[in-house]
């Protein structure tokens, strides 16, 4: 059992583990606050972007670069904040969130976090399985079912570790910067002309489209629940000057992390207007055209190699991230906790299932352009997760001392501003498109209403909390606020059952359930014969086991009679768990006492998970013994 409570480690059980109040020297302090950044950085080089960056390239040359650098600004600036939210207040966005709005709202929000969650996955399904195809030459459809693999990585690491596992990501990035800085001093950009990407400037719409899509590859939603809840894994002491430096120490490791991150898109962006649009190949705008174009135009295998393993580290390291996210927002939003490996792979399914339709329906072709729609829908829900964030940290009542300063919030409002505004552009420029070609005035309707909708929460997530500061308290924490103990007195037993197993720790397991009654009370012996005969007959069975089972339980119950217990023999066939329920239930037992084996993982699955079964079907206490 304590195995199993330590492999299903949720984020949030993890807070305050990494001790920075006890390191000495200034490096050492420095070194113990680092990590939480770097998760979060994988997000921002994820195979997503890389569709967005290769397009923006190819098609455009060094001009997109500029909202490269915004988008990288940007993301310091948020993630500055998300991590301010943190440490001062020790609420991730998804639980200041359940503080601040109304449950009708936060519901909505929470939907909209997982559809950008789920559009993050996609990403990172069809990066991976890009890879795996460039890499090996298996088919995009396999390697987007091999994914489901990585889920058995998320837990092992989970089960090492916070820090195991941020040096885990720390080594994926390793890996794709080295790959990188290779591959652009192979293809020898002209740094100069490289500079005017710099310069602010949109082409066309398509070129909108496609920034639009770059930022909202690089500042992800969800990268600001994360960020909010890693913090807090970092023990600090709880005063001003702790939090002070806190806050300070975060930021610097924004800062490493998400320049490097900006070193790598640009340099895919870079790369890609090097390579392709100075040689007049515009039209390259799939990421397995840039790798197979990559060894002619180079000519060396070592780049398209690389190119590949890059792509597939992007790829497994924001999977991980991306299902921290996903348990950090239902907890925060439903206070609902389920087990990771579950929401692991919920989160994946949803990312599988359309993967597999549109490789089937329309083709591996459209799997480039998949990846670039699933940045722009996460760029549609950046609005909903930087407005509340930045209502929280210009709360005074709240954030005291840590209140952010006029010109921070007016940099931050600008940078909602613009994102608001070049996502409502776009939308409703496609949605005219749409509407004006699709014949349809049912789908045309359902088109409106939902952009209707669409602006309406936004304009309740931005002007609420003007007006509903004196929302009442709600819980966040998956656990009650203090409590103090009401504790009753229990009378003693008068009729206890215990699951036998005929082996040498049945002595034991009826040693704990003799503590629990006095003489003169009822002890419940309870076995299961399991045999093929037994499943088949049930009850009706009369072979060798289920006799030899019946003198066993016989037996039993004559020596402790002898020792002046009342006992009751009971024998159950068939499904092990619903027959120990069964049998309990009949003789009315006040405690049913259980062996533990200890066992995890693919033991549950070829000997059977009995304890959790049956303490979830019964209403009285379950007593388990580790055997």
């Amino acid at each position: 059992m304590l195995q199993q409570q330590k492999d299903d480690l949720s984020l949030s059980e993890v807070h305050g583990t990494v001790d920075t109040t006890g390191q000495k020297g200034f490096w050492k302090k420095v070194l113990s606050f680092l990590g939480p950044a770097y998760l979060v950085s994988v997000g921002y080089m994820d195979p997503g972007n890389w569709a967005t960056d290769l397009q923006g390239g190819s098609q455009f040359g060094y001009s997109l670069l500029w909202v490269l650098l915004m988008s990288n600004l940007m993301a310091l600036l948020l993630q500055s904040l998300s991590a301010r939210l943190g440490i001062v207040r020790g609420r991730d966005l998804a639980q200041a969130n359940r503080e601040a709005y109304p449950p009708v709202i936060n519901f909505l929000l929470y939907i909209l976090a997982e559809i950008a969650i789920a559009a993050t996955d996609l990403a990172e399904v069809l990066g991976m399985a890009i890879g795996l195809h460039l890499l090996t030459g298996i088919p995009i459809a396999g390697g987007v079912a091999i994914t489901v693999l990585d889920t058995f990585l998320l837990l092992y690491l989970q089960k090492l570790g916070i820090r195991k596992m941020e040096l885990f990501i720390i080594g994926l990035i390793s890996i794709i910067s080295i790959s990188f800085l290779v591959e652009i001093l192979m293809v020898k950009p002209y740094l100069p002309e490289v500079a005017t990407g710099l310069i602010p400037s949109l082409p066309n719409d398509t070129a909108l489209y496609i920034a639009i899509g770059i930022i909202g590859a690089t500042v992800m939603p969800h990268n600001l629940y994360l960020h909010s809840a890693l913090v807090q894994t970092r023990k600090i002491r709880d005063d001003d000057d702790a939090k002070r430096k806190a806050i300070r120490m975060n930021i610097f490791d924004s800062a490493i992390a998400l320049n490097l991150a900006f070193f790598v898109n640009a340099a895919i962006l870079v790369l890609a207007a090097t390579a392709f649009y100075k040689t007049g190949m515009t039209g390259v705008a799939k990421i397995e055209d840039a790798h197979h174009l990559l060894e002619n135009l180079l000519g060396s295998k070592l780049a398209p190699a690389l190119f590949a393993i890059a792509l597939i580290a992007a790829g497994q390291s924001s999977t991980i991230t991306g299902t921290l996210a996903g348990q950090i927002v239902m907890e925060g939003y439903l206070r609902l906790r389920i087990n990771p490996w579950l929401r692991r792979i919920l989160t994946r399914l949803l990312a599988i299932v359309p993967a597999l339709f549109v490789i089937y329906y329309f083709g591996e072709d459209e799997v480039d352009a998949m990846l670039v729609l699933s940045q722009v829908v996460l760029s549609l829900q950046l609005g909903f997760a930087i407005i509340p964030l930045i209502h929280f940290v210009s709360d005074r009542e709240k954030m005291g001392n840590f209140t952010i300063g006029p010109v921070t919030k007016v940099l931050a409002s600008l940078i909602a501003a613009i994102l608001v505004y070049l996502n409502l552009r776009m939308v409703i420029g496609e949605a005219a498109r749409y509407i004006g070609q699709s014949g349809s005035y049912v789908i045309d309707g359902l088109i409106i209403a939902g952009l209707l909708i669409l602006v309406l929460l936004l304009g309740i997530v931005t002007f609420f909390p003007f007006w509903g500061k004196k929302k009442q308290s709600v819980p966040v924490a998956i656990h009650e606020n203090m409590r103090s103990l009401d504790l009753e007195k229990i009378n003693p037993c008068q009729r206890v059952a215990v699951s036998l197993e005929f082996s040498q720790h049945d002595s034991k397991l009826i040693t704990y359930a003799l503590s629990q009654i006095q003489k003169g009370c009822t002890i419940i012996l309870i076995h299961v014969v399991e045999s093929v005969t037994a499943r088949l007959y049930g009850s009706a069975s009369e072979d060798m086991e289920t006799r030899q089972d019946e003198m066993q339980l016989q037996a039993y119950v004559q020596q402790l009679e002898a020792l002046g217990y009342k006992a009751v023999a009971r024998l159950g066939h068939q499904e092990r768990s619903a027959e120990i329920v069964r049998l309990t239930k009949e003789e009315n037992a006040e405690l049913l006492v259980m062996g533990a084996h200890g066992h995890s993982g693919m033991e549950d699955i070829l000997y059977g998970d009995t304890i959790n079964k049956v303490r979830h079907e019964l209403r009285i206490p379950v007593l388990v013994v580790n055997v």
